[in-house]
């Protein structure tokens, strides 16, 4: 183990947010239907969820309380109290009632709502519009509370100027208003851009201050975050005798006064601190009662999926740091569980709550149920964990790519761990993990011609690389391309080989008898810069049999990333040697195990779709709706695949919204070859939609939402459709399309990670079929479609997009 030094990875300043009128919280949401028997029960329920969502606000459960504030709302429309829903503060009734006071408490109020939900933009556009009610009607108190809630907007952004600007003008209407509780804000809140800016000696001023105003008044929640705050900066100064003191005055504060948010930070910094000291049996303490902080405000949300996306974004660096201060202690399978449980956590409940039941509880899992889990999946497990660390960058402290950690798990019992040096990317190449899976996606995905030419014979320029695709001229027609292996100038030949040939089969031929057919040099490079980073480092662990399963469990950006073309310095892609398959975790992974141990016998349906008559959809908001082009080739497809599950395919006008929601809950296979769309069309923060037939009663549109409401009985479910397996990157993973199918029983899922080509595709996905006749691997026949592809399409643009989340059998 190399010398291991950690640095702060996600010290959390919690922003003394500077609130408005609590009750007058806008929400102009669509909300669920709720139910009741008479008016006055109706009322009273409304009123009840009200008062529950002031409690809720006023203990920091931003989320939790918009909840209940939409289902008030709902109900007082139902029964027309105009009062009750003014109350709520509908934006549209407060307009309408000319009440100006609970306007700009409502677009105050929004605004920090947004603020809570990281949409800075939102936060900012609302809080203006609430600073000009607040100076129209001469409103000093919102005007203060307005003008810090900017500066917290830009601070996260940032924008340190408008910050501090903003700031200074809500502290002097504070001091000209004698209101000590808002001095003692705004003075926290400079101290916090100042932090940023790393002048430390100026934060402390700021908040010294800041501590002496919350207690002289005696309020212990913003003495608390003071002494926090003031830890951070003396850690900064590398004082660390005065931060883990102020601290640890922090955590007791949070502790009495019961705050829990505050209890999970101040364990969080403490656990940081002692980190960065060596001491990691103590950091280790601190930040296992951190988890379990977040753990019970996570479990305190009941089902409310989204809401702990939302949270738990905001605690994910806890379980990183205490990653680092297991590694750097050589606790390699206990840093592996907590890698494990700092993810796709939601999802988790999810599944649970769907598939299992309602009051299921979702333990974490121990490297003994890991091993267990590698073992029934018969394959070998691959998770990654991508660590970030605090930088100074251009005189600022920025968060950046650090290590990678990547654990192996055999079916054996084995458990290796591996990890990789990501501050060569951005110190010495400018980049970043995340920008290489970017740039390599758009790279691949936009079919990049690799140096095709009106005059391809390479008899005058022999100076082209391995790994350039050719054709010999006497090559049958639509012979599979041959790829370089070796140029001998002098001799002026060139060394090939077949991707469909067994290993070593090398033939040699004259130049002049070679045709180019595409140069992937520049796509290569990429692909083979994120096999180094990714594969190379556990290409040891991985098994020598092609047929053996790789199950890969990414983070963040490596959700993005087409496993199946990452080449190695041979050329070879990744999906010659290994059957590959994805899940969002291990726990999603045996969730959907113990799914497919449900489904079998079920249901004998195939369901197919394929070019259904297209939707017409706006690009952009604001823009004119356009019909969707087309897909002839998705309609042979179709017709090709329910020939061979002797069924009769939907296409065109058959293929409505309505005609399919009957019968997906009947189908064992579900194919349906369309147009995938990444918007969130319902509002609800779950992208994504497929493209059906409109009706008259729809727009044709199947979202995310709707189907991670359904009941599904299916084995597997295709998209054979443009980017549906993207979505919103999250700590719980890709939030879309596979996320909704997987959450509404579907244990298998194949998508596509780019706009996949009409006939290379429809090849494929017909070759997948045929190969699952012959074998009930999913994994297996999709890897026997991609190489059969890779003869006629060779271009990774036209075969690895798809990729198989879930079982494989």
């Amino acid at each position: 183990m190399r010398p291991w030094k950690l640095t702060l990875s996600s010290v959390s300043l919690l922003v003394t947010v500077s609130t408005a009128l609590p009750i007058n919280l806008l929400v102009p949401f669509s909300v669920p239907q709720v139910l009741a028997q008479t008016v006055e029960e109706r009322k009273a329920e409304a009123d009840r969820l009200f008062q529950q969502g002031l409690e809720q606000y006023h203990t920091s459960q931003i989320e939790v309380a918009l909840q209940s504030w939409k289902q008030a709302l709902t109900m007082y429309r139902e029964i027309k109290d105009r009062q009750a829903e003014a109350k709520v503060q509908s934006l549209a009734v407060a307009r309408e009632i000319k009440n100006l006071v609970g306007e700009g408490s409502a677009l105050c109020n929004l605004g920090i709502a947004y603020d809570f939900l990281g949409d800075y933009a939102k936060a900012i556009e609302y809080q203006q519009q609430s600073l000009v009610v607040a100076r129209e009607i001469k409103d000093r108190q919102l005007e203060k509370n307005v003008l810090g809630n900017l500066g917290n907007a830009y601070n996260s952004l940032g924008d340190y100027t408008k910050a501090i600007d903003y700031y200074q003008q809500s502290f002097a209407i504070a001091r000209e208003l004698k209101d000590r509780v808002g001095e003692g804000q705004s003075l926290g809140d400079l101290g916090n851009v100042y932090n940023s800016l790393r002048d430390y000696t100026k934060a402390i001023d700021y908040y010294q201050e800041s501590l002496a105003i919350a207690r002289e008044i005696k309020d212990r929640d913003v003495e608390g975050t003071a002494l926090r705050n003031l830890g951070n900066a003396y850690r900064f100064l590398g004082n660390y005798t005065k931060a883990i003191e102020y601290v640890q005055q922090s955590l007791a504060i949070a502790r009495e006064i019961k705050n829990r948010v505050g209890e999970g930070v101040a364990l969080n910094n403490l656990g940081a601190f002692l980190g960065e000291l060596g001491k990691f049996s103590e950091a280790e303490i601190a930040l296992r009662d951190g988890i379990e902080v977040w753990e019970s405000l996570r479990v305190g949300l009941g089902s409310r999926d989204a809401e702990k996306v939302s949270i738990f974004e905001r605690q994910a660096g806890t379980y990183q740091i205490l990653q680092q201060v297991l590694i750097a202690q050589n606790k390699i399978n206990e840093a592996l569980e907590v890698a494990e449980s700092g993810r796709a956590r939601a999802f988790v409940d999810l599944l649970a709550i769907n598939l299992v039941s309602p009051d299921y509880n979702t333990p974490s899992l121990t490297a003994k149920h890991i091993q267990k889990i590698s073992k029934a999946q018969k394959a070998i497990i691959v998770q990654y964990s991508i660590i970030y660390n605090k930088f100074k960058i251009k005189r600022k402290i920025q968060g950046r790519e650090s290590e990678l950690y990547i654990w192996v798990v055999k079916p054996t019992g084995e458990i290796a761990f591996r990890q990789v040096d990501l501050k060569p990317l951005w110190q010495q190449q400018n980049t970043s993990l995340q920008e290489l899976v970017s740039k390599n996606l758009e790279l691949v995905s936009a079919g990049i011609n690799r140096g095709e030419s009106d005059n391809p014979t390479l008899s005058n320029n022999p100076s082209f690389a391995p790994g350039d695709l050719v054709r010999l001229n006497n090559d049958r027609p639509n012979y599979p391309a041959w790829q370089v292996v070796s140029v001998n100038p002098q001799n002026r030949t060139v060394r090939l080989r077949q991707p469909s040939f067994a290993e070593g089969v090398i033939i040699e031929r004259p130049i002049a008898d070679v045709t180019k057919v595409s140069s992937p040099n520049a796509q290569n490079k990429r692909l083979q810069q994120l096999h180094k980073l990714l594969i190379e480092p556990i290409a040891d662990l991985l098994p020598t049999d092609p047929n053996a399963r790789v199950i890969f469990i990414p983070q963040g950006a490596l959700f993005f990333v087409p496993f199946p073309a990452l080449q190695d310095a041979d050329n070879k892609f990744l999906i010659e040697k290994h059957t590959i398959l994805t899940a969002p975790s291990i726990q999603v992974l045996d969730l959907t195990h113990q799914q497919r141990q449900r489904v079998p016998g079920t249901t004998k349906d195939v369901l197919v779709v394929g070019n259904p008559t297209m939707p017409e959809v706006s690009p952009f908001p604001g823009e004119p709706a356009r019909q969707l082009s087309p897909l002839p080739a998705a309609e042979r497809e179709a017709t090709e695949v329910a020939q061979m599950f002797k069924t009769q395919a939907l296409i065109g006008n058959q293929a409505t919204k309505t005609a399919i929601l009957s019968q997906l809950s009947k189908a064992r296979i579900i194919h349906l070859a369309t147009h995938g769309l990444l918007h969130d069309y319902t509002g609800g923060g779950v992208p994504g939609a497929i493209a059906l037939a409109p009706s008259p009663n729809d727009n044709g549109l199947l979202t995310a939402s709707e189907i991670l409401d359904l009941k599904l009985n299916a084995e597997l479910v295709v998209l054979s459709a443009c980017n549906t397996g993207k979505g919103r990157i999250t700590g719980d993973g890709v939030i879309g399309l596979s996320r909704s199918l997987i959450s509404a029983g579907v244990p298998s899922v194949v998508v596509s990670l780019w706009s996949v080509p009409d006939a290379p595709t429809a090849s494929l996905m017909t070759e997948f079929y045929r190969q699952m006749q012959r074998s009930p691997d999913k994994a297996q026949a999709l890897r026997q479609a991609m190489l059969t592809t890779i003869r006629t399409h060779p271009n990774p643009k036209d075969w690895a997009a798809f990729t198989l989340i879930g079982e494989a059998e």
